[in-house]
């Protein structure tokens, strides 16, 4: 059970903190000596955070649920920027799944992570808000989160940092990426409960405590990033996935 709440809170955090859940989920285990997390696992933390990203966005999932215009437009634009890594999941997952056995290449993407994220300091400050986000926007905010298939990369911290590219303020631009982030996140869970459903295996109690706190702490990581980016950028977190990253290499 503390092995499963332990997993938990490494998705629920990572998931939506600019340091790449995808890489924790690799690295944690090769430094700490253990195996990743399995199958069951794996496909219900994720929806433990979809459960937290939805909760967070409430309002904006019943103008869609509601079909407002206002709901309509926000569909179409994250049905749009979700294509760019639902094309290119499909065509090279036996390549990303191949990347997710390398703790070292793992290790080398977070550290280049670090330093785009880094670099988003010298930016000029936006000031443009989700409800004047085109289509443009969505289709380069869609290929940010596609480069974030490789382990490694951060899918909120790519996204955030196209969205800074186009003029969008940083609380904005994190807003954005946490809303394309839902229908990337179900499509994760999805394929992955797909899975889990032709293996065979069964949902314990223990992974239901990781569900749960995968759900909360990603609730928590959503309104912490969003309160504070807009008064330091991503420059900490590029730090930090910089070290994380060099530490990884030296030691795996």
């Amino acid at each position: 059970m503390l092995e499963a709440a332990f997993w938990g809170l490494i998705q629920g955090l990572t998931e939506f903190l600019p340091i790449s859940s995808s890489g924790h989920l690799v690295l944690v285990p090769a430094l700490l000596g253990q195996d990743p997390p399995d199958l069951a696992t794996s496909a219900m933390l994720h929806l433990g955070t979809l459960v937290a990203v939805l909760v967070y966005f409430r309002a904006e999932v019943a103008e869609v649920v509601t079909f407002t215009e206002k709901g309509r437009r926000l569909l179409v634009l994250l049905l749009i920027g979700t294509i760019p890594a639902a094309v290119l999941g499909l065509a090279f997952e036996t390549q990303f799944d191949w990347l997710n056995e390398r703790p070292i290449a793992v290790a080398m993407a977070l550290t280049i992570t670090g330093v785009v994220l880094f670099a988003t300091r010298w930016l000029p400050r936006g000031e443009r808000t989700v409800e004047e986000a085109t289509v443009k926007d969505t289709v380069i905010m869609g290929l940010g989160q596609a480069v974030a298939l490789i382990p490694g990369v951060s899918r909120s911290g790519s996204t955030i940092s196209t969205g800074l590219l186009r003029g969008f303020t940083h609380a904005e631009a994190a807003r954005y990426s946490f809303l394309l982030g839902i229908p990337a996140i179900a499509g994760a869970g999805l394929l992955k409960g797909m899975d889990l459903i032709d293996s065979g295996a069964g949902i314990s109690g223990e992974i239901l405590v990781g569900v749960v706190v995968a759900a909360v702490s990603g609730y928590a990581a959503i309104a912490f990033l969003l309160r504070l980016i807009g008064r330091t950028g991503l420059a900490p977190f590029g730090l930090y996935c910089m070290v994380a990253g060099v530490v990884a290499m030296l030691i795996v």
